[in-house]
């Protein structure tokens, strides 16, 4: 019996057909992979151009802001460049007002100093003095407030108001002010008030202005627009004055400032003011009473009036009876 072994041939039919097979399969593979890849490829693309174009648009957003922030920072710093060169010259002048300060300060105690003293030399009097003034005839006073004593440490002005006064003497009125004041260099307390008992200054009511230069001038300023009512009749000022501002201890002068006295007599008045500003155990009076006289009647009229002639009239009797002077103008002009 013959038997004998079966070649195989690799390469018969079937295995070709296998190979071929195989092959086909991974072109196949091949082909379709290529075929998918462009689409996402290009929606990739898309994607990716749509986020480039956002920040390119974020970008030049933050440019813009950017250049306007440095353009703020730019002007503030230039602001601040400004202010501190404007400090600087601040300093500068607050140094120099310092220093101008500092010398009106010591030049003004100074000044108070001398003219403290030459107050105190001029109104206190020894007993020396006293008696040799007595001895001695009365001096003539040629000054516009003619002899008027000057050795009271506290003074009022009573001064009408009127409509007459106003419009006619006032500058005059404010003139005699500035040199009554003069004639006192230093006192312990002035007032100003009206005929009426008004007083210039309200929040002194009742109590004494202190002296000082700044005073005094704030004094003459608020005149000059002072416009009080007035009865032209100054009795009731100088009553009110003395009732309120009279004290034992202190040396008081009135000085009143008018051009007519409008009242009908003239003796009750004088016996009213009697009453008040009695005489003490050596005859002397509580206080001072002084008058100037303005002619505005005769300004008005060219002829003297008899509200005029009565003010005069009860003035001087007021002044002899109380220690002081009457002193009348012959002029309203300054």
């Amino acid at each position: 019996m013959n038997t004998g072994k079966r070649n195989i041939d690799i390469f018969s039919l079937s295995f070709l057909d296998c190979i071929c097979c195989g092959f086909g399969a991974i072109i196949l593979l091949f082909v379709l992979s290529k075929f998918a890849e462009p689409v996402v490829i290009e929606e990739l693309t898309k994607d990716l151009t749509a986020r480039v174009l956002q920040l390119e648009e974020a970008l030049t957003i933050m440019q813009g802001e950017a250049r306007i922030l440095n353009r703020d920072l730019t002007a503030r710093v230039e602001q601040l460049s400004e202010e501190k060169a404007r400090l600087a010259r601040l300093q500068g002048d607050l140094s120099d007002l310092q220093g101008q300060y500092a010398g009106t300060k010591a030049d003004a105690r100074v000044q108070n100093i001398i003219e403290g003293q030459l107050a105190h030399a001029r109104q206190e009097l020894t007993d020396e003095m006293r008696r040799l003034l007595k001895r001695a005839p009365p001096p003539r006073d040629e000054s516009s407030v003619g002899g008027i004593p000057v050795d009271s440490e506290y003074i009022i002005f009573i001064i009408d108001t009127s409509g007459s006064m106003q419009r006619y003497a006032w500058a005059m009125v404010m003139q005699k002010i500035r040199e009554t004041l003069q004639v006192y260099p230093k006192v312990k307390g002035i007032q100003i008030m009206n005929d009426m008992g008004s007083y210039l200054f309200s929040q002194y009511q009742g109590r004494w202005i202190p002296d000082s230069p700044a005073r005094r001038r704030a004094i003459i300023f608020s005149l000059s627009t002072w416009r009080a009512f007035s009865n032209s009749s100054p009795v009731e000022g100088i009553t009110t004055a003395i009732n309120t501002f009279y004290a034992a201890d202190k040396k008081i002068s009135l000085y009143v400032f008018g051009d007519e006295f409008s009242g009908n007599r003239i003796q009750p008045v004088v016996d009213a003011i009697d009453r008040i500003n009695h005489a003490d155990r050596n005859g002397g009076r509580r206080v001072r009473i002084h008058a100037v006289g303005f002619p505005v009647i005769m300004a008005k009229t060219d002829q003297p009036g008899n509200t005029g002639q009565r003010f005069a009239t009860l003035m001087r009797i007021l002044c002899q009876r109380n220690g002081g002077t009457f002193v009348g103008l012959n002029s309203t002009r300054p």
